[in-house]
């Protein structure tokens, strides 16, 4: 119920709306795909739900209009990282947050060609935004690997098992953390796939899934995603509590 809570509270922020419009988009691609697919009698159901999947995900780009300045402060607070970090963690930080900025002037551009406002291809610069997409899912996905290795070498003895010496709330803490990392590994190699996916024909996969796989990943990561971020809202409130 706790769990349920957070979930709802976290709906009220514009990840949050974000979270579950995106997760609603690959659902429905997926149910619509495997319509298609393997129960001609509902084609027409699944052409419709694979519909709104694509309204869906054109909602999300153009909320993501306004996603520049936000992305900017963060990119700004964060800087080069605190020297407390990791520095192989750190860079990778910056890299994925300076990939991430370019990311949204580019979707615009791509956005902004198709809706005729501007008069250039879109073609490449939807290809442009996928690329520097793949590039920040490549160094999350490092970075979380990475952090849960180390933090698994922490936790175990030289012996390899796992260690009683540390304080039972900072083993736990350390546990969630590397176990949150390992799904956050598992979120990002799912949406590099379905990135792939997207770039121009030729290019490894691309162009290859089916619509019900692309839905099958897309809704596996959004889970992920939506998952983490309720237990982090609340374990906050536990904390605060």
């Amino acid at each position: 119920m706790a769990l349920l809570h957070s979930l709802a509270s976290s709906l009220e922020s514009h990840r949050g709306r974000d979270r579950l419009i995106r997760t609603l988009g690959y659902c429905c691609q997926l149910v619509g795909g495997v319509l298609v697919e393997q129960c001609p009698s509902r084609s027409e159901l699944g052409r419709r739900l694979l519909v709104v999947s694509a309204q869906l995900s054109h909602c999300r780009t153009v909320l993501r209009l306004f996603d520049d300045p936000a992305m900017f402060v963060y990119t700004k607070q964060y800087g080069l990282g605190s020297e407390k970090e990791d520095i192989f963690v750190r860079w990778l930080s910056v890299l994925s947050n300076m990939a991430d900025q370019l990311y949204y002037p580019c979707e615009h551009v791509a956005w902004a060609a198709d809706a005729k406002v501007l008069q250039v291809d879109s073609a490449g610069w939807w290809t442009l935004s996928t690329a520097l997409w793949i590039l920040s899912l490549l160094l999350g996905a490092v970075r979380s690997l990475w952090t849960a290795l180390k933090l698994r070498q922490k936790l175990r003895k030289p012996t390899g098992t796992f260690t009683s010496e540390l304080p039972r709330s900072k083993r736990r803490a350390m546990e969630a953390k590397m176990w949150s990392e390992v799904l956050t590994l598992l979120s990002n190699l799912a949406d590099l796939a379905n990135a792939v996916h997207w770039l121009p024909p030729g290019v490894l996969w691309a162009g290859r899934f089916p619509p019900w796989l692309v839905g099958l990943l897309g809704t596996i990561s959004s889970l992920l995603s939506m998952y983490q971020a309720a237990r982090a809202s609340s374990i906050a409130e536990a904390d605060s509590s």
